[in-house]
């Protein structure tokens, strides 16, 4: 048997063993079904401060994404002004991408 089953057989046992170990304790007047034994309010507290607490999730969650998602408060998206065609043009030629002869003639295409 290789150590590491040794230890899972180990520790299956503790799991097993340590709530059969509790449930065998005599019962103490102060321990029990605890909704009972104050009266009614268990039922009463216990769904709100679920509510409390699902309610603290949610704004925490929204304030989460809203800190980490993009920053822009409420306004439209607005992309980056795109280059005008003459400009890109000026830049191929300048770049050694396109020739005078070209250039011209694409500019004359352009209307400019």
């Amino acid at each position: 048997m290789t150590g590491f089953t040794r230890f899972s057989y180990c520790l299956a046992g503790l799991l097993l063993a340590v709530p059969a170990a509790l449930a065998e304790q005599p019962e103490s007047p102060y321990f029990g079904p605890h909704m009972w034994n104050d009266g009614w309010h268990g039922w009463f507290f216990g769904p709100i401060m679920m509510i409390v607490f699902l309610a603290i999730a949610v704004v925490v969650i929204l304030l989460l994404m809203r800190w980490l998602g993009p920053h822009s408060q409420g306004a439209a998206h607005h992309h980056p002004a795109t280059k005008a065609p003459l400009d890109i043009l000026k830049e191929r030629f300048a770049r050694g991408e396109i020739d005078k002869e070209e250039f011209e003639e694409r500019r004359r295409v352009l209307g400019d």
